[in-house]
């Protein structure tokens, strides 16, 4: 009996005590011993013995090291948003179609609002046109693209072309759509979206501007003047070559029937019946003309790499110089739509009224809203 109650006693102090010493832990009374590190880890370099501040050793800086090359302006140069507005066509309804390396969008010249943006495969946007029956015509360069404007849905597209590169498109008087592009022209059939026929061997190669004369015969800017086209059966009537600054990047007929080419150097007047070149305009020698448009006063508004310039046709005098483009380098003019002069530019769309003197920029198509 003794033993066997010492037993319990030896189990009842026992456990007293581990319940002493948990609780004893849980309270703090008891603190757990200090982890004691190896001698050879307790010296530490430069670490004073009697003081916790640590001490280093007097060295000179580490050498500068030599820059890599700034890359990053260059990729964001690479990714930057482009805001060339390259395009501009008034439609039937009154609208503005304005194509810039953004996409393709319709708006309100009146008030300047952007009524339907059009999505499509490709938004580096070389041409725009609309058919007899309204129908949107966009070249790319990725080709060709048929848009019904009442639903702004692709409803043709990627045609066998010279050249998927589409630099011009002009309508004829039958109502047939001429396609410019970097390798040749085409004839399209607006209605079937076919390829009727292409001008072979076109003298310049590059069909870069187009416009009519006052028979309805085409008149094509290439790389290495004019060419005269018959709209009929496609073939080539007359071609003048030989020109100041051979390339010629912007057409217009005036309402005498003459030729305005804008060329990389100069803006000629060009005699259609015999291909003599009337006139150098004095103001445009050694300009780069982008752009040239008749608007109905019959002046002549005249874009180029360096500004805009409204001219009078007979005499050549500059009526009008435009400032407060967003850029001064000018790919497209669209005159009296919506009562205003539309200008795009390299860095967006501007607009101008009659006697305003200074151009508006439309802030939708300009850097200022991204």
């Amino acid at each position: 009996m003794g033993n066997v109650s010492k037993g319990n006693i030896t189990v009842v102090l026992f456990h007293r005590r581990t319940s002493f010493l948990i609780s004893s832990f849980l309270l703090g009374l008891i603190a757990l011993p200090s982890m004691e590190l190896p001698t050879t880890a307790q010296k530490t370099p430069g670490m004073n013995p009697a003081s916790s501040t640590p001490t280093y050793p007097a060295a000179p800086p580490p050498p500068q090291v030599v820059p890599l090359p700034n890359q990053r302006g260059v990729q964001e140069r690479e990714i930057e948003t482009d805001y060339r507005v390259s395009n501009l066509l008034g439609d039937f309804t009154g609208n503005l179609w304005v194509g810039s390396w953004r996409g393709l969008s319709r708006i309100d010249p009146n008030t300047g609002k952007i009524v339907a943006r059009v999505s499509l495969p490709n938004i580096a946007i070389g041409a725009l046109a609309q058919d007899k029956v309204g129908r949107l015509w966009v070249g790319n360069y990725e080709g060709l693209t048929r848009v019904d404007p009442r639903t702004n849905e692709i409803t043709a597209q990627n045609l066998l072309l010279p050249s998927k590169r589409v630099l011009s498109l002009l309508l004829d008087k039958r109502g047939y759509l001429w396609t410019g592009t970097d390798n040749g022209l085409a004839l399209i059939s607006p209605d079937q979206g076919l390829t009727m026929t292409t001008v072979k061997n076109l003298p310049g190669v590059s069909a870069n501007a187009l416009t009519l004369d006052a028979e309805g015969q085409l008149w094509v800017g290439t790389l290495e003047g004019l060419v005269r086209v018959n709209t009929a059966n496609a073939l080539i009537m007359k071609r003048i070559a030989d020109l100041p600054g051979a390339t010629v990047q912007a057409l217009a007929i005036s309402p005498e029937g003459l030729i305005w080419a804008g060329m990389p150097n100069n803006l000629l007047v060009i005699n259609p019946k015999n291909g003599i070149v009337l006139r150098s305009v004095t103001r445009l020698r050694g300009s780069n003309v982008t752009s040239v448009r008749f608007a109905k006063d019959n002046s002549v508004w005249v874009g180029t790499s360096n500004g805009l310039l409204r001219l009078n046709p007979n005499t050549g005098a500059v009526l009008d110089e435009v400032a407060g483009l967003p850029s001064s380098r000018v790919l497209a003019v669209a005159p009296d739509i919506g009562n205003k002069l539309w200008v795009g530019t390299s860095e967006g769309l501007a607009w101008v009224m009659p006697n305003m003197g200074r151009a508006k920029t439309h802030l939708a198509f300009s850097r200022a809203v991204k």
